[in-house]
């Protein structure tokens, strides 16, 4: 009997440590889980100062190339903080004690910057009013030399208007392997583009290259193995077939042939037309 009730104590005893202990592991596990949320909070609190660090140097609107480069520059840099913090556990408090130094000097950064646009814009202010005097100035004695160079300027280009080259009665017509015109795609054999260069006495005379430029169905122009380059309007293109005609002014009817390889398929074929100095017109031809 008095070995039982020493052993009934000594059972007592260890539950009592035994709920002792427990008590303590559930107070450091409340701290500790206490200390890892503040760690959170202080995370997600650099984090937004490092986002809303980035928004200001968005903001930071300049003109000088030098600054603009410089401070995209910068910007990557806070983007790739910002990547790394959110890899960083919050309990990693060296890491996270790193980040707020760099965001420290960051901020000191852009201050530095926030100086020198300011310097920037108001140096460019001091330049445009002077620019803006200058141009007033200018104004005065230019403004009767603009108006005589306007009354010049105009009848030279109703001169040039005048004489731009023209064109009328467009068409595109599929023709057989007999020459007939046909609309079924497996009897053409080569296409055709009809059109009257309009008269016009202020035209130049003389040789003058007209230009077709083909599409199939697929809206991708059709060429032949030999790809020539044209220039109209100032813009260089790959035409699908040309042909030249002594134009003396008048009215003069022409046809310009293009067989690509021969195959065409049914569909909606254009074909646009362009002189030396720009767009003639364009077509349409359905083949079925």
């Amino acid at each position: 009997m008095e070995t039982a009730e020493k052993l009934r104590k000594i059972i007592i005893a260890l539950g009592m440590l035994a709920v002792i202990l427990l008590g303590v592991l559930i107070a450091i596990w409340v701290k500790n889980n206490k200390i890892v949320n503040q760690l959170k909070i202080e995370k997600a609190d650099l984090t937004e100062q490092m986002i809303a660090l980035r928004t200001d140097y968005d903001s930071l609107q300049v003109s000088s190339t030098l600054l603009t480069d410089s401070l995209a520059v910068e910007r990557e840099k806070v983007d790739q903080m910002i990547e790394r913090l959110k890899k960083t556990e919050a309990t990693n408090r060296a890491q996270i004690k790193k980040y707020e130094n760099e965001l420290g000097t960051m901020r000191s950064i852009m201050k530095h910057y926030i100086v020198q646009i300011d310097s920037l814009n108001n140096l460019n202010n001091s330049l445009r009013q002077e620019t803006a005097n200058a141009k007033k100035e200018a104004e005065t004695s230019r403004k009767k030399y603009d108006e005589l160079r306007n009354t010049t300027d105009n009848l030279e280009k109703q001169v040039t208007k005048g004489s731009v080259l023209k064109a009328r009665g467009i068409t595109l017509v599929g023709i057989n392997g007999s020459g007939s015109e046909t609309d079924r795609s497996s009897r053409v054999v080569k296409l055709r583009t009809d059109l009257s260069l309009v008269e016009n006495a202020l035209a130049k005379t003389g040789y003058r290259r007209i230009y077709i430029r083909v599409k199939g169905p697929d809206g991708i122009l059709m060429t032949g193995s030999d790809q020539k380059m044209f220039t109209s309007g100032g813009e260089q293109m790959v035409c699908s077939a040309s042909r030249e005609v002594d134009y003396q002014g008048s009215e003069v009817d022409m046809s310009i042939y293009f067989s690509g390889d021969g195959t065409f398929t049914k569909g909606t074929y254009s074909v646009d037309v362009y002189g030396a100095d720009g767009k003639l017109g364009s077509a349409d031809l359905i083949l079925r």
